[in-house]
């Protein structure tokens, strides 16, 4: 195996079972991750791939407000990272997380997405960040930021933020697959773009995506880990993790 060209090549890392869960327990495990890499014997860096159970739209943690309705049978729930709402139900989302990033929200951005544009090259989707100072529409596959990959018809196919605390980085994001339609129009007036070029099960990206972190992302095999306790005395031990690295510093 070569040495990738990756700013975190040689970190050791930890990859978590694929999960198909809640929107709670989704976005629980991301600000666990964020909050445990790192800590207790785990490896400085974790990834993990998850679905979901229902049609579920996240909001970011700096929106406001959700829409006024939600169609039957859409959840709700807020992501710890910023940005507009998604719609997740025919999206693979990815969770990274690591102790000591690379500083800066542009590199950061550049390292922890360059990984998934040379994943998706070797499907022949070449994808490019996009250019847009913000997110500032109606929902976060509207625009895209450096942040996000576009396919090179102009067409946003993953979407990504961030979350940085006491130094750590939480960074997930969804790659659309196959979007409800009809939730779509429902939710934000509009349908997506272009359907995806890749037919492709999530699960089977899943494993495609894990085998380019190892290549072009770590330059090493993961550790295989378990998911923490989804018991009672795991749910508390996860929330006293996340509420310790929620405690301003100082």
């Amino acid at each position: 195996m070569t040495v990738p060209d990756s700013p975190i090549a040689g970190t050791i890392w930890g990859l978590l079972p694929s999960l198909d869960a809640d929107g709670a327990t989704q976005m629980t495990l991301d600000r666990w991750m964020l909050a445990a890499v790192g800590e207790n014997g785990l490896p400085p860096a974790l990834l993990r791939f998850y679905t979901w159970t229902a049609p579920t739209l996240s909001l970011g943690r700096h929106q406001r407000q959700g829409p006024a309705s939600l169609p039957a049978g859409v959840a709700l729930v807020r992501r710890p990272s910023g940005g507009a709402a998604v719609l997740h139900g025919g999206d693979l989302c990815y969770a990274l997380a690591l102790a000591a990033p690379p500083r800066g929200r542009r590199r950061s951005y550049a390292a922890t997405s360059q990984w998934l544009q040379q994943a998706m090259g070797r499907l022949d989707h070449r994808l490019q960040p996009g250019s847009a100072p913000q997110t500032a529409g109606p929902h976060c596959f509207a625009t895209a930021t450096v942040a996000d990959l576009l396919d090179e018809g102009g067409d946003k196919r993953i979407g990504s933020a961030q979350l940085w605390s006491r130094g750590r980085l939480l960074q997930h994001g969804s790659i659309q697959l196959d979007p409800p339609m009809a939730l779509w129009r429902q939710l934000f007036g509009e349908t997506p773009g272009a359907p995806p070029p890749w037919p492709i099960t999530a699960a089977a990206l899943a494993e495609h995506l894990t085998a380019a972190a190892t290549d072009d992302l770590f330059g090493c095999q993961p550790l295989v880990l378990p998911l923490p306790n989804s018991d009672a005395s795991g749910r508390a031990a996860m929330l006293r993790a996340i509420e310790a690295s929620e405690k301003p510093m100082g």
